[in-house]
């Protein structure tokens, strides 16, 4: 690979943003598609396809070789609860870079989360500098709106691949009143999953966690159209 689109995919990777270098198999030639030269390639269409699956493979009728940089995934859990103990240990066990974030310091504290990233602070401080992003799942547990509805606006802003909010159907049906107020478009509100979680049942905070990384994990593999630098 070539200096400079080496220097140009890392500059993409430090981003998080998804690009695929694309290789000429007759001539070995490459480019770097990115979300700035996306729609001008001539293989858009398939490059696209590719990013969606996050998947490398051929393409062009089999006369290039499209090599998928996606980045990995990440997941911010609001509210350090006990549903939030259960499901840190099993999201790194199924590759998620995990992070904790709520303000209440008597919760947020790193004897109840051992080898977890916990952020204390209210998410409209802590969230531009955690960078969230299309390859970002939110799951917003504490209960509590004013918790919760400023991460899951940020989330559904920058287009997380995965918005999940724990409540009932009447709590989220008051939640999405108050998010319309607040400037969400229907279009946007409608991603959130709500009640959160796969429907298995699940009643213990153990079973809401896997119900959680299950439906996390389906809309990570099947659920989620990723376009190169889809939302920076």
């Amino acid at each position: 690979m070539r200096l400079d689109l080496l220097a140009a995919l890392n500059a993409e990777r430090a981003a998080r943003r998804a690009a695929v270098v694309v290789t000429e198999l007759a001539t070995g030639a490459q480019r770097l598609a990115t979300a700035a030269t996306l729609a001008s390639d001539p293989l858009a269409p398939e490059i696209a396809a590719a990013l969606a699956a996050r998947r490398s493979g051929k393409a062009g009728e089999g006369s290039v070789f499209l090599a998928v940089d996606v980045p990995p995934p990440r997941m911010l859990v609001i509210g350090a609860v006990h549903i939030s103990q259960a499901l840190a240990p099993m999201a790194r066990l199924a590759g998620f870079d995990l992070t904790i974030l709520d303000p209440r310091t008597a919760f947020a504290t790193p004897e109840r989360f051992p080898d977890v990233p916990v952020i204390a602070e209210w998410p409209e401080e802590a969230l531009p500098a955690y960078g969230l992003d299309p390859f970002t799942a939110l799951v917003a547990l504490t209960h509590d709106p004013k918790i919760d509805e400023p991460a899951i606006a940020a989330a559904l802003r920058a287009e997380c691949f995965y918005v999940g909010a724990l409540g009932s159907r009447r709590t989220h049906a008051k939640r999405v009143e108050r998010l319309a107020a607040a400037g969400l478009s229907q279009q946007a509100i409608s991603r959130i999953h709500a009640p959160i979680g796969m429907d298995i049942g699940a009643s213990s905070p153990a079973e809401i966690a896997v119900a959680v990384l299950a439906e996390v994990i389906r809309a990570l593999r099947t659920g989620a159209s990723v376009t190169a630098g889809a939302a920076a």
